[in-house]
């Protein structure tokens, strides 16, 4: 008898719970013969480089007819409108979604730039966290500028890794200006950096270790530059393993 009652008990639980969620849903679902009576469309700015904006994807909603202002609820394809959206090469992501209000909602997530690149004899572009390859003939000065013998393949596959850990690290976020490569004997590519205070070069040589050459700068940086001064040296090489090599400004003693 006391399991009936408990079962009893339980299946009553779950019917409330069951009816509380279909009367959200019910509550929070546009009725389906009303018109959208406005649009919120959101393009997410917090990237350094601005991309797209909402008056651009207004017009490409109404270029391909998805534009919902003034349209019946049931006829709004939001399934349509984000795919349209994520099919532009400056989205990363889009949610669209109804209200009850009669309101359509956009949220637009741009790619992330952490690079402008310049290769040699081509037009430039941006390089996002990810790799992605972003046309763009304009670079800004909030981010580090890759120039030289660079293929997409590198900058997809070697230079946005780099250059995620520069904009993330607020030191190195702060110091690098540019980054040049070049091939060396082997045809393999080689790193020079350019910073922004100091004048000298810092050569990398490959890439490879990264994160460890640019600990031990940062620490040469912080217990010897403010000592020998910042332009003492013209030349700064990370190339081999646990040492640092400096080549002094010839007229400097």
């Amino acid at each position: 008898m006391k399991y009936i009652k408990a079962l009893a008990i339980i299946l009553i639980l779950l019917g409330l719970i069951a009816y509380v969620v279909f009367a959200m849903f019910v509550m929070t679902s546009p009725d389906p013969e009303e018109k959208c009576l406005d649009v919120e469309l959101v393009v997410d700015e917090s990237t350094k480089v601005k991309f797209i904006d909402a008056t651009q994807v207004e017009k490409m909603l109404r270029k391909k007819h998805l534009y919902p202002k003034g349209r019946l609820m049931k006829d709004v394809d939001t399934r349509a409108i984000e795919d349209l959206l994520r099919g532009n090469e400056f989205v990363d992501s889009v949610e669209c979604y109804k209200t009850a209000s009669g309101k359509l909602c956009i949220n637009i997530k741009q790619r992330t730039p952490v690079m402008y690149v310049m290769p040699n004899g081509q037009d430039g572009y941006y390089v996002d966290v990810a790799g992605k390859i972003i046309p763009g003939d304009v670079f800004t000065s909030n981010l580090v500028v890759a120039s030289g013998d660079i293929t997409q393949k590198y900058a997809s596959e070697v230079l946005s890794g780099f250059g995620d850990f520069l904009q993330k690290n607020e030191f190195w976020n702060n110091q690098i200006e540019q980054i040049y490569v070049y091939l060396d004997r082997e045809k393999k590519p080689v790193v020079e950096l350019i910073p922004r205070v100091g004048d000298h070069v810092v050569y990398m040589g490959s890439l490879d270790g990264y994160r460890k050459k640019l600990r031990r700068l940062q620490i040469f940086y912080e217990k010897a530059m403010g000592i020998v001064g910042w332009n003492k040296y013209e030349r700064i090489n990370l190339e081999f393993n646990n040492q640092i090599v400096c080549t002094k400004r010839k007229n400097k003693k």
